[in-house]
């Protein structure tokens, strides 16, 4: 994969020199690495058991499986990555990667990953695992994306399986713990996206993707950001109502909230472009620590296997 033929794509630049480091971009690896971290979780909090073998398969098969969705979407919107300055350096619209390259990449690893995940580990999370992709492709990339400012809290749902997956890996089901862990990312990804969309809405604009700040406005986004936050905060601590987690997790979760919901108010409550455009960076960039310090709490929790006080249990 080193090297590939000269090929013009449909905008007429010329790929060549292809290296694997830019199949691998084509994977969207920053994405990837938050979809295993709570795939594995997901794995990890699920009761039963999975040898380490199997259980390496399935995570694996999870990041595969996330790659080619990013791949797939790269290839889709290589149009609108041409013209927004965050994206234009991709693999496609850079001219390093043949369109029709990229396309046959990722399909290839998200059928492969599907096979790998159901023939290793079973049925059920393969099921799920190409229910995620599919939704990634055709319901967030091709139907969604373009067309409503709604995409992100439609298509968000994409990024939320990954710890049910890594729980039907083990279970061969689907639990009230594992649909909470996917709220609470479906949850997450709105406030998360719309601070990104607030510090890069002339992109957005440019390319003509609906996202809420192009369509609402800069004030109705702050506000919807804000209530998002404020509904994520108590979803967090239900896995503590349902046992499922305990007092370290509950204790992270109040403050981590706090501090989510802080940042949010910030955003809200900024006038000034310049000043506006920091608070939503800063809380870009919380959120998404916020998110690995939520899931990486989990499996210490369990660990500590300390008693949650009655005054935690509302």
């Amino acid at each position: 994969m080193s090297d590939v033929t000269v090929s013009v794509d449909t905008r007429g630049a010329v790929a060549q020199g292809a290296t694997a480091r830019d199949f691998f971009a084509l994977l969207k690896p920053r994405v990837m690495s938050l979809v295993v971290f709570t795939g594995g979780i997901g794995l990890f909090l699920a009761p039963g058991a999975l040898h380490p073998v199997l259980a390496f398969a399935a995570i694996l098969c999870i990041a595969v499986g996330a790659g080619a969705s990013g791949a797939i979407n790269m290839w889709y919107d290589r149009d609108i990555d041409a013209i927004m300055t965050r994206t234009l350096n991709r693999p496609i619209p850079s001219g390093r990667v043949d369109p029709a390259d990229a396309l046959a990449f990722g399909i290839v690893l998200a059928v492969a990953s599907v096979i790998v995940m159901g023939l290793a580990v079973g049925f059920a999370a393969a099921l799920m695992l190409a229910v995620s992709i599919a939704f990634y492709v055709f319901v967030y990339t091709m139907w969604l994306k373009r067309r409503t400012p709604q995409n992100i809290v439609i298509g968000g749902a994409a990024g939320a399986f990954p710890p049910m997956i890594g729980w039907a890996a083990v279970t061969g089901d689907i639990s009230l713990a594992s649909v909470l862990l996917f709220a609470i990312i479906f949850m997450w990804t709105p406030p998360h996206f719309w601070a990104l969309a607030l510090f890069r809405c002339e992109d957005y604009t440019r390319a003509g993707v609906p996202m809420l700040p192009v369509t609402a406005g800069e004030p109705e986004t702050k506000k919807q950001i804000l209530l998002y936050a404020l509904l994520l905060w108590p979803l967090t601590l239900a896995p503590v109502l349902i046992g499922t987690l305990g007092a370290v997790y509950a204790g992270v979760a109040l403050v981590l909230g706090a501090l989510f919901v802080a940042q949010a108010v910030a955003v809200a409550r900024a006038d000034l472009a310049a000043t506006q455009y920091k608070a939503a960076k800063r809380l870009f960039g919380f959120s998404i620590l916020y998110l690995f310090a939520l899931f990486a709490v989990m499996p210490l929790d369990r660990w500590a296997g300390l008693p949650v006080p009655a005054w935690m249990m509302f």
